[in-house]
């Protein structure tokens, strides 16, 4: 017989700490331009507008070529399509070194976007193969620990890197976007061989295990256009946006909130940036493994946003350095706890063709906060040379999202 904790085990060993990297590349090649601005900004001479333009405008690209990367993906197959879309967007991340003013740089951040698009739900799409709904929220948050990771060890990695200003005639932000674009090329390679399409064509499965995770699995097929004119996807998609607000709210502006309020050098600012990811890491793990055990996602979410909103009002409001990098970090643990629960939540009623299309649905709607949320603060910073009104509005839309959340009527799993 089947051990059912043993195959998922089994399974998680093999998938889950190789997808965790391949999400660690993918978003630090995203976000490294907050590192970036710390030098960039000045020699190129940007305001805080045109940075956090260039910064969110990488998701018009996410929105508009989500839903059509993710219906390839399910058609051709998870390896290959992963595996293109990781030599691109690792080419143009290391591009963004020849960044010479505002044109290139949004320019080069939207093509970024259209080379990431349908690498993160292409992933979540890939884990409805293999893991049912009871135990998919701690997979998907197990995987998604990775954005958090990535700002824990990249954080002082870049600060490293621009550490390298002058060396063979490149600014220390030349060096980053080079040196950080390359292992997504890299591991592009590695994808080929080692990642299996599903269950069916995964020779360390036996026949009786590959039966077992079809029959748990199972439900009927849906198509596109169903699943994207069901009104469950389109609160989701909702509940999304208020998170990513604050998600890349955070993530584009910690670096220069720490050199703000610290006035240290570049190498310490990443040191101290870190501290944030690591709550997240921590309480991202705990707080979805409690959502599984308990079955209720949908109050997980919501509590964890509302944390995550309160966090955000503190950090604009204190003037201590302590109690401010505390108060982000209580931001960073609850909009990131929210996320394991979230996915497993809004993927439980979805397959086939329809998982395909309402996953990337959810995800690029919710991906325009990623413009909205870093933009927002830019253009407050510039008009009040604070942080403390643009956090405070940010904080509205992840309580905005935990409001929505609890709303929704009961459904089973929840």
């Amino acid at each position: 017989m089947c051990s059912e904790a043993a195959l998922i085990r089994k399974i998680s060993i093999r998938l889950i700490p190789f997808l965790f990297l391949l999400y660690i590349v993918s978003y630090l090649d995203r976000v490294n331009v907050s590192f970036a601005s710390l030098q960039m900004n000045k020699s190129l001479g940007f305001s805080a507008e045109v940075y956090s333009l260039g910064a969110g405008i990488f998701f018009i690209a996410y929105f508009i070529f989500e839903v059509p990367s993710n219906l390839i993906l399910h058609r051709m197959g998870a390896r290959l399509w992963i595996a293109r879309i990781m030599i691109t967007w690792g080419v143009i991340s290391s591009a963004m070194m020849f960044v010479k003013g505002p044109v290139s740089f949004y320019m080069l951040r939207f093509l970024l976007g259209v080379a990431e698009a349908g690498f993160f739900p292409g992933v979540i799409l890939y884990l409805t193969y293999w893991f049912p709904n009871g135990v998919r929220g701690r997979a998907i948050a197990r995987f998604m620990t990775a954005s958090a990771v990535a700002g824990a060890i990249g954080s002082p990695i870049s600060g490293l890197l621009l550490s390298m200003d002058g060396a063979g005639g490149l600014d220390g932000w030349q060096w980053l976007f080079l040196i950080e674009g390359i292992p997504a090329i890299v591991l592009a390679f590695v994808t080929l061989w080692y990642l299996p399409d599903g269950p069916a064509k995964a020779s360390w499965l036996s026949s009786e295990e590959k039966e077992w995770i079809a029959s748990r699995l199972a439900q009927p097929d849906q198509s596109a256009g169903e699943a994207i004119r069901t009104g469950r996807v389109w609160m989701f998609a909702w509940v999304y946006f208020g998170i990513v607000m604050g998600f890349y709210g955070i993530t584009f502006w910690l670096p220069q909130i720490v050199k703000a309020f610290s006035g240290v050098s570049d190498f310490l600012v990443g040191c101290l940036a870190a501290i944030p990811w690591i709550a997240a890491t921590i309480f991202m793990v705990l707080w979805s493994k409690h959502s599984d055990a308990t079955r209720s996602s949908r109050s997980h979410v919501a509590i964890s946003a509302a944390a995550g909103a309160a966090g955000l009002i503190v950090a604009g409001l204190v003037a201590s350095p302590v109690l401010e990098l505390a108060a982000l970090s209580l931001a960073a643990a609850g909009i990131w706890g929210t996320l394991g629960p979230f996915w497993a939540m809004s993927s439980e009623s979805l397959a086939g063709t329809g998982a395909a299309a309402g996953i990337a649905l959810i995800n690029s709607v919710g991906n325009l906060g990623g413009f909205l949320g870093p933009y927002l603060i830019g253009f407050v910073l510039t008009r009040t040379n604070s942080y403390t009104w643009g956090l405070i509005t940010l904080a509205l839309f992840p309580l905005a999202g935990a409001a929505l959340t609890l709303l929704r009527h009961g459904h089973a799993g929840e």
